[in-house]
């Protein structure tokens, strides 16, 4: 009986020590070789706009779809810009023509000057407008540069390889230089944003290996490393505070993700593990 009594005491205390172990793993997160931290899929966005303004002619993706660097996303009509860029070239023929003839009128004047046909005004006034013209005509072809350059304008690229988040605008409407039309979330790169504590931020260093864990069912661990430190302490965000957190101070860290893949998310939540170093 005694010996009963004696073995239900020992299994009870061992399991209590268990419990409390558990308990402080639990609470800071901290194991012997890792650090275990909760964060969030962060990915870079960018909003594609038209430099000019002008009304949407076509638009050439939905959301939700891939989209390939160099991609032709949108368009406005062209018509306008068309219209300058050919009234900027008749321009140039005619100032161009006039530009020839000054030319050719000064050199001639300049021939005779030595036999007095003609006075030195005259190839003065020659000259002057020889070289007014030749300023118009530099002037006319930087106009034609300029429309060439509003022409092309009228259409929008994929700077990178990502995916369509969200489609603002419809064609038919009219749009001001900036105006965003999409926004994309671009494939890389791609980290996860995760928040440490003062006491274990003296263990994590740029560099440092990490795995990524999400929770989809079957998905797999992704390997990344620590690339960015905050130097500024900042309030736990509410997107993953408790109320035992609400007053905590923690430092934001980006693990960036070695060969990321289309099952990471923007928002997605995520269990992080950094390899702490042995020794």
């Amino acid at each position: 009986m005694k010996k009963t009594i004696l073995f239900s005491t020992v299994i009870l205390s061992l399991s209590l020590i268990l419990a409390a172990s558990m308990v402080v793993f639990f609470s800071t997160g901290k194991g012997d070789n890792e650090l275990t931290l909760y964060g969030n899929v962060d990915v870079r966005q960018v909003d594609i706009a038209f430099r000019v303004s002008g009304k949407i002619q076509s638009l050439h993706f939905q959301e939700g779809d891939k989209v390939k660097q160099g991609e032709l996303l949108c368009s406005l009509e062209k018509d306008p810009y068309d219209s300058l860029l050919q009234e900027a070239i008749a321009r140039k023929e005619v100032v161009e023509a006039d530009y020839l003839n000054a030319e050719l009128q000064y050199k001639r004047r300049l021939e005779v000057i030595d036999s007095g046909a003609i006075s030195g005004e005259d190839l003065d006034n020659s000259l002057a407008r020889y070289k007014a013209l030749k300023a118009s005509l530099a002037e006319v072809e930087q106009s034609i540069a300029v429309a060439k350059d509003n022409l092309n304008y009228t259409q929008s690229y994929a700077p990178n390889e990502g995916i369509v988040l969200s489609r603002i605008r419809e064609p038919g409407s009219v749009v001001n230089p900036g105006n965003p039309v999409y926004t994309l979330s671009l494939v890389s790169p791609i980290w996860i944003l995760a928040f440490v504590d003062e006491p274990n931020l003296g263990v994590v260093h740029y560099g440092m290996e990490a795995t990524v864990y999400t929770d989809i069912k079957g998905g797999k661990r992704y390997r990344g490393k620590v690339g960015y430190i905050s130097s500024m302490a900042e309030f736990t965000p509410k997107s993953v505070q408790t109320t035992a957190l609400r007053t905590d101070l923690v430092y934001r860290i980006r693990v960036y993700i070695d060969q990321p893949d289309n099952q990471l998310i923007q928002g997605m939540p995520v269990t992080v593990k950094l390899h702490l170093d042995k020794g």
